[in-house]
């Protein structure tokens, strides 16, 4: 399988997807991004049909060296748009942090926590997912289009409107990625996001409204603290994973960042 996708012209726009996912979760959004923009959508290191980790501890800066290692490979050298969600969301703000971003749409983004029980939170949360996910009755149940949205619920409020292939496409993913594991036992309270001083480009953090994995209740206070000056928007009656939900929504979310507020804040 092909670690990543290349289509449709204009000014550069990289799709960096969540954790135990692949490029493929942006299928529902490309073909409007792509009337806009040149789209590439790129497995992140770890996942499945993407680079491998590099040696040594985990660390998110270590994923990030070995993504702009692939960018660079992929040819990707004119500083693009950026949208990244959840673990993408945060490999977004880090890419924009090195420069390496024209702008920057972070959907439910990782990496924020306040307290400890909210890191501990999310850590059961993916175990727990992940054990599940990996049991071979869920899937077969999933597989059942009544099913899924209970059964997918901390993945997308709507997950109903998968279809069976995308079902086959979330659990092979989730069976393929080798930083699931590392991730989560590297992280503790010093690992969340380093602060910036000031948003490094035009940063716009979008928050699933619904979101029940990083929920904007307990999250998005500590991400905006993080990021000064950033604008935040909810969208309303979607997951985790929006692109599924409304991908109408979404692209349109991405588009209004990248085509107009841009454009404005560098008149």
């Amino acid at each position: 399988m092909t670690g990543h996708h290349r289509g449709g012209s204009g000014e550069p726009l990289l799709l960096l997807h969540g954790m135990t996912s692949s490029w493929r979760a942006w299928r529902p959004v490309l073909p409007m991004l792509e009337q806009h923009h040149e789209v590439w959508a790129v497995t992140m290191p770890g996942h499945l049909g993407g680079p491998g980790l590099p040696d040594g501890d985990f660390s998110l800066d270590l994923m990030v060296d070995a993504l702009v290692e692939r960018l660079d490979e992929l040819g990707i050298d004119r500083m693009p748009h950026v949208v990244g969600n959840s673990l993408g969301g945060w490999a977004a703000l880090e890419l924009a942090r090195r420069g390496r971003a024209r702008s920057v749409v972070a959907l439910s983004p990782a990496g924020a926590w306040a307290v400890p029980s909210d890191l501990y939170r999310l850590l059961a949360t993916f175990r727990i997912g992940a054990l599940l996910a990996g049991w071979a009755p869920v899937r077969m149940l999933a597989s059942c289009r009544s099913l899924r949205r209970l059964l997918l619920r901390t993945v997308s409020e709507h997950a109903d409107r998968y279809s069976a292939d995308d079902v086959d496409v979330l659990f092979d993913d989730l069976a393929g990625c080798t930083a699931l594991d590392p991730l989560l036992t590297a992280a503790t309270m010093d690992t969340m996001i380093a602060p910036f001083d000031e948003a490094p480009c035009p940063v716009r953090i979008a928050w699933a409204g619904a979101d029940r994995t990083i929920p904007y209740a307990r999250y998005a206070e500590p991400m905006m603290a993080a990021v000064p000056g950033a604008d935040l928007v909810v969208l309303p009656g979607v997951g985790h994973v929006p692109m599924v939900d409304n991908p109408a929504l979404v692209a349109w979310t991405i588009l209004q960042h990248t085509r107009y507020e841009v454009a404005l804040r560098e008149r």
